[in-house]
């Protein structure tokens, strides 16, 4: 089991983002992620210990109100992944992510340092595309985060949001 915090997607934004990866399919083949999986990581965690501490850096990030438009397909030939990006990223985003990676670091509580990327993976073992398809943009009004537990299964993982963080209200 590893945990990853996230943003989660609304129904309408799932049915938007698993509307373009059948698109890319078409141009990428691949392996779709399941629609039920689609999401934008914040911090992968892995494997973890102390989950309390995790809930603790968690219980002290602000969560944000945020739109996140996404609006350009790309592919990562290293590892073969089709995802679909914000060409400008959200600065409330981005400050999240710097805000709950500093929490998780005062914790003691490791995560993947990669850069953060605004992006969702659509397609997995795709390949390149002689050219990207357009697609129309897709606007996720971001109200807060989750931490959720992935569990390999035959096939795919399952995800479970294992907590929530919500924006407070006007």
């Amino acid at each position: 089991m590893s945990l990853f915090f996230a943003l989660w997607p609304s129904e309408a934004v799932r049915a938007q983002l698993s509307s373009w990866s059948r698109d890319l399919h078409a141009a990428c083949g691949g392996r779709p992620v399941p629609p039920q999986n689609l999401h934008l990581t914040l911090a992968f965690l892995g494997t973890v210990e102390d989950v309390d501490a995790v809930e603790r850096a968690a219980g002290e990030t602000v969560p944000r109100a945020a739109t996140v438009l996404l609006d350009y397909p790309g592919f990562w030939k290293s590892n073969r992944i089709v995802w679909a990006g914000a060409s400008t990223p959200a600065a409330e985003v981005e400050g999240l992510v710097q805000d709950l990676r500093g929490a998780l670091s005062r914790h003691g509580v490791r995560f993947d340092p990669k850069p953060f990327a605004t992006h969702v993976t659509l397609l997995r073992e795709a390949r390149e595309p002689r050219a990207m398809p357009t697609l129309a943009p897709t606007r996720w009004d971001v109200d807060g985060f989750v931490l959720v537990r992935s569990q390999l299964q035959p096939g795919a993982s399952r995800y479970e949001i294992a907590g929530s963080w919500k924006a407070a209200g006007p």
